[in-house]
């Protein structure tokens, strides 16, 4: 096999990330952790995050006891921390340690109720990227069945918000 097609072959190879990946990369901890593994990784370019949906997760306490469904905000979270997660994996190892925020949701709609038993896969794909800034369109699905999508925006600072 020539360097070429050696190199094209790792190019297509996708990346995954374990629940330990996850929590080294983000700051957040239950019951705030939207995301179990991330498989897919291609680069800071796409990735397909999986939250396992739980009855014995705190929100269904109150949303709604009688009817539990997942809160559209979390949903969005998971797509947030899924795009958060590959943009710090990729960011280039200088020592610093990093955080991701959150800075905007755009054209976010929901389409159907995702409930506990769902595995819930969250899509997303870069929009653009200008320094430290990402843009991702984000596909909440489960079974292959749209139940969420929305455009969101981050930025990587350093630690303590510089």
């Amino acid at each position: 096999m020539d360097a070429q097609v050696e190199a094209a072959a790792e190019a297509t190879v996708l990346g995954t990330a374990d629940i330990h990946r996850i929590l080294a990369a983000l700051p957040h901890r239950y019951p705030f952790l939207m995301v179990d593994r991330i498989i897919g990784i291609d680069g800071d370019r796409k990735a397909i995050g999986i939250k396992n949906v739980s009855a014995n997760e705190p929100h269904f306490q109150g949303h709604f006891p009688e009817n539990p469904v997942m809160p559209g905000v979390l949903i969005l979270e998971g797509m947030a921390q899924t795009a958060g997660t590959i943009c710090l994996l990729n960011r280039p190892e200088d020592g610093a340690p990093s955080l991701v925020y959150f800075m905007t949701i755009d054209k976010a709609k929901f389409r159907k109720p995702v409930v506990p038993g769902d595995v819930l896969e969250y899509h997303m794909t870069q929009m653009s990227k200008r320094r430290n800034m990402w843009w991702f369109r984000g596909e909440a699905k489960v079974d292959g069945q749209m139940v969420a999508e929305a455009e969101v925006g981050a930025m990587i600072a350093r630690e303590g918000g510089k």
